[in-house]
């Protein structure tokens, strides 16, 4: 049609930047970091949370500062000893990590707490702060690191760096109530158009996670590459995985790294869900195998850009022993609940054999427990009992979808000329394609997922999901030059009160990240529609 050692690793700044983000015609300048001896606002933060009661004086963080968790709990370690080593290197604390002491309030520090009132329900958390210290709290260790990034972005941008930093680390008075508004805010990451190693995955994982994006879509096969080992069948990956777009190697996953990737992204409460493109976008597996071609040829592998043009054989008995295989393998690593079956743009394939298809497909992945999920074309098929269709269409006004949600179907969100973070952002960005339309950061930022499908029921909406396709995209770098700025305002449609939406405060509180994006070492668009703090 989508990566720290600790919370974050930092990128090496490339070339990108430098050949185009300045950004063409000068957005007005404001001042949005607070001074080096106040604390920042606690609602300066990516996404907005659901309530903020600023008040009380700031707590500084100083040399005897600990970290203090539950002592029986090692799902409150772990987010404590993942904030420590974040906080260490730029603070020079020591921070323990030490355990509450039974009946004692604690003696001040950073108390993480898994004891939040049921209203947090499985992600929120609860943030209070006085002078004495910080008290996070939550009813899961998903809450507790959501909660921790929050406090990261409350903390001046220079606690992100790797080196001994100027104090002081000062945390605002009050507090901050939050949990999401959606269950699904996903960030999809195409590695068949180019393929991208496992730490370019996890590099990734990391920026989604410090904006509380909770899915990680894997577009795993297209017409250009199959990126995933199956051992059924090993040369999808052998022929099939042995290019890309414009050529080159190509690559692919072996389980091992796969498994590698699920690992990383759950330990930062994200849920991975694989996509095996099909009926269509299927020429890197047709390559692979003459006998999955309704003429028993296999075609050349494909290294262009083109869509539409490839089809499963949908008559042949084996077509559908090769969907079980692959749907089982990946299905038997994944523990997350989805399996998406792509569906889209499937030209080649009758819309009679499109129809038998998807009904079979689907049938598969529920016979190995997994949730269908595919693109919104899905619902000129037959959508089975509780799938998701994920709508890529640019008007809202999609009669069978929204028919299709009224009637059960569950929504993901993915507007192109919203939510696709390859699109370019004017006529002169270097990367990306603009097929549908230039997307600058306010119009990716300022549209409502529960009202934006014309007929669709609001509940219908199941969340948001912001696509990277990458015909044109190979380096980290590059990557985040398209998603950044524009992934942190799609994150916060997922999460935050529709009741926090304005274009006027978001485009401050952005303008914010720039010094921590620096920091960090992200390469992004400096928008001219955001008053970045030069």
């Amino acid at each position: 049609m989508l990566f720290c050692a600790a919370l974050l690793v930092t990128a090496v700044p490339g070339s990108v930047s430098a050949a185009a983000g300045t950004g063409t015609g000068a957005a007005e300048s404001a001042d949005v970091s607070p001074s080096a001896g106040e604390p920042r606002p606690l609602d300066q933060v990516i996404p907005a949370p659901a309530s903020v009661q600023p008040g009380g004086e700031p707590y500084a963080l100083g040399e005897r500062t600990r970290i203090q968790v539950p002592r029986d709990s090692r799902q409150a370690r772990e987010v404590g000893e993942r904030l420590a080593a974040l906080l260490r290197p730029s603070t020079g604390f020591a921070l323990p990590v030490t355990a509450h002491r039974e009946g004692r309030p604690g003696g001040g520090g950073i108390q993480l707490k898994l004891d939040g009132p049921r209203k947090l329900g499985k992600e929120g958390y609860r943030l209070d702060v006085s002078p004495r210290g910080a008290v996070l709290q939550a009813r899961t260790q998903t809450g507790l690191f959501y909660g921790v990034q929050t406090l990261r972005q409350l903390l001046p941008e220079r606690v992100e760096a790797r080196s001994a930093q100027q104090g002081p680390w000062l945390l605002a008075g009050g507090r901050i109530t939050d949990l999401p508004r959606y269950e699904y805010r996903g960030a999809m990451l195409d590695v068949s158009r180019h393929f991208l190693t496992v730490d370019q995955v996890k590099h990734y994982v990391d920026q989604l996670a410090m904006y509380k994006i909770n899915k990680l879509h894997l577009h795993l096969s297209d017409d250009q590459g199959w990126r995933i080992a199956i051992d059924s069948w090993p040369r999808l990956t052998e022929v099939g995985g042995s290019t890309q777009v414009g050529g080159g190697p190509g690559g692919y996953y072996t389980k091992a790294e796969y498994r590698q990737i699920l690992r990383y992204a759950a330990e930062r409460q994200l849920t991975v869900v694989p996509e095996i493109d099909m009926p269509g976008h299927t020429n890197a597996a047709l390559a692979s195998y003459a006998e999955l071609n309704c003429d028993g040829v296999a075609p050349p592998l494909y290294t262009g850009t083109e869509v539409g043009f490839s089809s499963l054989c949908v008559p042949l008995e084996r077509t559908y022993d090769f969907v079980d295989d692959v749907v089982r393998e990946i299905a038997a690593m994944t523990p997350g609940p989805y399996l998406h079956i792509g569906g889209d743009e499937a030209h080649s394939t009758s819309h009679e054999d499109y129809v038998a298809f998807m009904k079979r497909a689907q049938q598969t992945v529920a016979k190995y427990g997994k949730t269908v999920v595919g693109w919104h074309q899905l619902v000129g098929a037959d959508p089975a009992e509780g799938a998701v269709a994920q709508y890529w269409g640019r008007s809202g006004d999609a009669p069978d979808v929204a028919e299709a949600a009224r009637k059960g179907t569950r929504l993901i969100l993915s507007p192109a000329n919203r939510a696709y973070l390859d699109m370019k952002y004017n006529k002169d960005t270097p990367l990306g394609l603009s097929w549908a339309g230039y997307v600058e950061v306010r119009q990716s930022y300022d549209w409502d997922p529960g009202t934006y499908l014309q007929g669709a029921p609001g509940e219908s909406v199941l969340g948001v999901e912001a696509p990277l396709w990458t015909e044109t995209l190979r380096t980290n770098d590059e990557i985040e030059f398209m998603a950044f700025p524009r992934l942190p305002g799609i994150a916060e449609l997922g999460w935050s009160p529709a009741s926090t939406h304005d274009w006027e405060d978001y485009r401050t509180r952005l303008a914010g990240h720039g010094p921590r994006w620096e920091q960090l070492g992200i390469d992004y668009w400096r928008s001219p529609e955001v008053p970045w703090n030069d």
